[in-house]
């Protein structure tokens, strides 16, 4: 794992030297380069929203056959993979997109938490350590008002990412779902007094941008359900 991460996060490494050397301030770069991960990865994200929308206009089909052959596995499985493939549905299609997205993730974040260890330029020696608005070394973690920023970003992305999941399965957000809105920010800021400040601004800013995505894709959420139910 730690080899395709290492293999992801140099040319990653790469992008964000040039973004650099076009705009000479590495905060800005930071910026730069989150616009331009979260919108390749955009796609990807879109593609799994609509799967999951797919799948609550197919959930009184799907749990009429399972009504109906409740005591019969082996034709319930072949009723359901009918199903499937009458609505041309794939059932995998919102987890690849997720699949694809993290090794991606986790590259950057590697990146960002060491750049040194990816980035090899005697101009970015300098530049991780450059200074940005009231931060005086990206190397260095910002203890609190980055990460919490960071922390309300996350919590509202999370939680429009949950009532996405939650409209699209019968019987609403979870316990841990709901717990988990609370926890996970909170754990965004604990680990963000610990990062380097260049790593949080870059999930502050995804978080951020994330925001308007799950805006904008519920708009798409909600014209696939009134589709559905023509």
């Amino acid at each position: 794992m730690n080899t395709i991460i290492g293999a992801l996060a140099q040319p990653i490494g790469w992008l964000l030297t040039h973004i650099y050397e076009l705009v000479g301030n590495y905060g800005i770069t930071l910026i730069i380069f989150t616009l331009i991960a979260k919108f390749c990865l955009y796609p990807l994200y879109a593609k799994q929203i609509k799967s999951t929308a797919r799948m609550a206009q197919m959930q009184p089909k799907m749990k009429a056959l399972q009504q109906k052959y409740a005591n019969d596995k082996q034709t319930l499985n072949m009723k359901m993979a009918e199903l499937y493939k009458e609505e041309k549905f794939n059932p995998a299609g919102g987890c690849l997109p997720l699949l694809i997205q993290m090794p991606i993730i986790f590259g950057i974040f590697a990146l960002l938490r060491n750049p040194l260890a990816y980035i090899h330029t005697e101009q970015m020696l300098f530049a991780v350590h450059e200074s940005f608005l009231w931060m005086m070394d990206l190397c260095q973690p910002d203890k609190w008002i980055l990460p919490i920023l960071a922390g309300i970003a996350t919590f509202i992305s999370f939680r429009m990412t949950s009532q996405q999941q939650a409209a699209a399965q019968p019987g609403g957000m979870g316990g841990m779902m709901k717990m988990m809105q609370y926890f996970f920010p909170l754990m965004i800021v604990l680990m963000g007094r610990t990062f380097p400040a260049g790593l949080t601004i870059y999930w502050f800013f995804g978080q951020f941008i994330q925001i308007f995505f799950n805006l904008h894709l519920n708009k798409v959420r909600e014209k696939l359900r009134k589709e559905g139910g023509k």
